[in-house]
């Protein structure tokens, strides 16, 4: 869910019911399991969740009695009260809560809110209750337990999850429900979901025999059979004849590389929690590589380039390796290992407009050609707080190429949204979010300028008038991985 959507979510009625239900829910929780420990609970997509910290496992039937009590709870046709307080006031109201506590300890500090998450400024402290249940939290909430419909909610499933997202840390059970404004929303989305299992590509990917995963080889590694084995082929194919129609020229580069070429790159720190762990051979550290970049960068440097050479097109089927954590792994969508339709055009400042836009173009052919015709362009900005952390210290730059993306896009007609915080550390991005026939949404493409790199790997040719010129780079890669768009096919 982008930026803004989320903006106006958090602003609608359901937004409210969702929260107020995981409150419910806890509340229904905390009666059945007094000594239990609470953490967070927020609304998400179709949704909520609560994690709890709980003496026993819970049960399927666990959940039919929660649900029953919360039924309960909703009749009580309670108020939800706001009262601000100050942190040790919180600290007392939450003293055998120690999960509460160390959230208390961030919004005291300041730079996190109620669930952890890192904020620009110091927030208030408030909770919210009704009935006997208070927790911490800045809301919106519903008015009464009234405005929840007892026939529109329904608890899901039961899943782990380790507290803060961190895997060192102890895990707990995470209770997801669902809630809509009435029984009729709450119908069809079951009946979406329904369908949606029929269309899962990680179930129709083993019924027609096209990927497995193996605990053996480990998870994320899918091992591609006989029947994706030729639906690889098939999209390899396709790309290298719509890019070589587009002047792409293609290499090949190892899987591996010394830590060296990572540093100058900025993977190393920008990146190094997203990599794998190095190896050490003969005193140097080598990295499984999690992006091909570098490498083409390394290419291009191998030879003097003139303003004649330009634009140059290198594109390679890549395999990269890239540590996602093990709650986020999900079938052929979130992997640790995936080949990439991978490209970087090297370009003149004046050529960019019509390379950048040559690659919108490329998208376009793609979504015609797989029938996708529900998507959404979004242009990911930095925040000038992430500067020299998150993203590359370079503000001018930042704003010149943020614009020259905007300024790309509009002569080209093509209709975008903006997104802060969310460009790649080297650059401003375009990132195609679509949409399948079941209504799952997946981030499909991304077409990337990268102004950091060609200083960082000396990169330059020469212009016309005789002088060594830094070029620009744009980072693209229309088709994705194999894996993703595997996935993305299997389910449209």
């Amino acid at each position: 869910m982008s930026q803004q959507v989320q903006e106006k979510y958090e602003e609608s009625q359901l937004y409210k019911i969702r929260h107020s239900a995981a409150h419910i829910m806890a509340q229904a929780v905390l009666e059945i399991f007094p000594d239990g420990k609470v953490t967070i609970g927020p609304p998400v997509e179709n949704g909520f969740y609560y994690d709890f910290d709980l003496p026993r496992n819970l049960t399927p039937e666990d959940l039919e009695t929660i649900e029953k009590r919360m039924r309960q709870i909703v009749q009580g046709k309670h108020e939800f009260k706001k009262t601000v307080i100050s942190a040790d006031e919180a600290k007392k109201v939450f003293a055998d809560q120690p999960y509460k506590l160390e959230l208390i300890e961030g919004l005291e500090k300041g730079g996190f809110d109620e669930y952890g998450n890192p904020l620009k400024e110091k927030p208030e402290i408030s909770i919210y209750q009704h009935d006997t249940f208070v927790d911490l939290c800045r809301g919106p909430h519903v008015a009464n337990t009234k405005e929840i419909k007892q026939d529109a909610f329904k608890l899901m499933s039961i899943a782990g999850a380790y507290w803060r997202g961190d895997e060192h840390n102890k895990m707990l059970q995470r209770i997801y429900g669902t809630a809509w404004e009435n029984a009729q929303q709450l119908k069809d989305y079951l009946l979406q979901l329904e369908e949606a299992k029929k269309r899962d590509h990680r179930k129709l990917g083993r019924e027609l025999e096209i990927f497995i995963f193996d605990d053996e080889v480990g998870p994320g590694l899918p091992l591609w059979l006989p029947n994706g084995g030729v639906m690889i082929e098939e999209l390899e194919k396709l790309a290298k004849e719509m890019e070589e129609k587009a002047g792409y020229l293609r290499v090949r580069t190892p899987n591996l590389t010394k830590e060296d070429l990572f540093i100058r790159s900025g993977h190393l720190p920008y990146y190094a929690e997203s990599m794998y762990p190095p190896m050490e051979l003969e005193g140097v550290k080598y990295y499984v590589k999690p992006m091909n970049c570098p490498m083409h960068h390394k290419i291009f440097a191998s030879k003097g380039r003139s303003y004649r050479d330009l634009p140059i097109r290198l594109a390679e089927y890549g395999t990269c390796y890239r540590y996602e954590k093990s709650g986020e792994l999900f079938g052929l969508m979130r992997v640790r290992s995936m080949q990439m339709n991978d490209a970087h055009i090297y370009c003149g400042e004046d050529q960019f407009e019509q390379e950048f836009m040559g690659v919108i173009a490329l998208y376009h052919k793609y979504f015609e050609l797989f029938g996708i015709d529900k998507y959404v362009m979004r242009l990911s900005l930095h925040a000038k707080s992430g500067l020299g952390k998150k993203y590359v210290d370079n503000q001018r730059l930042w704003l010149k190429t943020e614009d020259m993306v905007r300024r790309a896009m509009d002569n080209g007609g093509v209709p975008y949204m903006e997104v802060a915080d969310e460009a790649a550390f080297y650059g401003p991005k375009i990132d195609v979010q679509i949409w399948s026939a079941i209504g799952r949404e997946f981030s499909l493409a991304t077409n990337q300028v990268d102004f950091a790199v060609p200083e960082r790997f000396d990169l330059k040719f020469t212009n016309k008038e005789g002088a060594d010129e830094i070029p620009l780079c744009i980072h693209r890669a229309p088709l994705s991985t194999h894996e993703r768009m595997v996935g993305f096919l299997l389910e449209h």
